[in-house]
């Protein structure tokens, strides 16, 4: 078997709420790994899987109701997590696609809290350390119906079976205010803050899986072109190859005899299907995030309307918490992201 792995955040831009960052790992066969994979995964899974380029609404690829497991559902669309998550769309869309793409590799998490540690996003103490998510938890999922992903989930693992593909894992890490507030003074700059998370976390799953060709596609971080200085700092055993640096794309080999590493890091990213799946699930835990922060601070402040997070409506939410957030002696270190 070969091994593709894309990754992907959400919330590099606010200065509320937690940076998250993801990887997915796909096995595929060996004759899948070339260097046409990115751009014909998706005609490869057709039938199973299908991205927004087909021009079909995501809301129509939803099951209206609970399916039998012996019946046919639809292909699940798996896309930039901007596609299907906003203020009008809401989250069901999104939710549905992450359930279930969690669901083809395991079972779906029935908490919030549950959801965190399953993806390995962050620890129960992690989660309690911030003040708005101590004791938090409400039942997962929050806008799908659970059965019908799970069913959906099973659905889609015994025909990438067929395939010969399996989604291997998902694996999340969540970077709060104070440690992204750290990293960003350790390293200068978030741009290298978000690729060593990134990097960090594609070598723990390369750690967990087998020998064999791998292939991880990133989206770019930040405008940056080279990587090859980060990449030798988390994989010092190695000697970093590199294949070319660019504007567009940027890619790297390294390894041994039973296992080749290529990396690129690409603008649009994530219309690799891999790197699309690891974009919604950090806008979905994300939003978890959030929707408990907001809650948090609407119970402490009368009319306080709730925030993404971005700069300029952090600011006002920030001004309005004010006053309760030096009440309830929350330092700024644990609620505001620096860059």
């Amino acid at each position: 078997m070969a091994f593709l792995i894309g990754t992907d955040e959400a919330g590099y831009g606010p200065n509320l709420g937690p940076l998250v960052v993801t990887a997915t790992v796909w096995e595929v066969p060996d004759n899948w790994l070339d260097h046409t994979i990115e751009r014909d995964l998706a005609q490869r899974l057709h039938g199973c899987i299908r991205s927004a380029a087909d021009g079909r609404s995501a809301a129509s690829n939803i099951p209206e109701s609970r399916i039998d497991s012996d019946d046919t559902y639809p292909p699940l669309l798996i896309a930039d997590s901007k596609e299907l998550y906003g203020p009008t769309t809401g989250l069901r869309m999104l939710e549905y696609g992450v359930l279930t793409g969690i669901a083809a590799a395991s079972e779906i998490p029935t908490s919030w809290r549950e959801i965190w540690t399953t993806l390995r996003a962050a620890s129960t103490e992690e989660l309690d350390a911030e003040p708005w998510f101590a004791g938090y938890d409400v039942p997962v999922p929050r806008a799908a119906d659970g059965g019908t992903a799970q069913g959906w989930g099973r659905w889609l693992r015994l025909r990438l079976e067929e395939l010969g593909v399996r989604i291997g894992g998902i694996r999340s890490r969540a970077v709060f205010p104070r440690a992204f507030n750290q990293l960003v003074a350790l390293h200068g700059n978030k741009a290298s803050a978000l690729s060593l998370v990134t990097l960090h976390l594609v070598r723990d799953l390369l750690e967990s899986i087998h020998d064999g060709a791998v292939l991880v596609c990133c989206d770019k971080h930040g405008g940056r072109d080279r990587y090859c200085a980060l990449l030798q700092t988390v994989f010092p055993d190695y000697w970093i190859n590199v294949i070319r640096e660019g504007r567009t794309a940027s890619a790297y080999r390294w390894g041994t005899t039973s296992r080749q590493v290529e990396c690129r890091f690409s603008v649009r990213g994530e219309s690799f299907l891999p790197t699309a799946l690891a974009s919604m699930v950090s806008k979905y835990l994300r939003e978890l995030a959030m929707e408990a922060f907001n809650s948090f601070w609407c119970a402490h402040v009368q009319g306080l309307r709730p925030t993404a997070g971005y700069p300029v409506d952090a600011l006002r939410f920030r001004a309005q918490i004010r006053h309760s957030q030096s009440s309830l002696g929350i330092s700024d270190d644990i609620l505001w992201r620096c860059r």
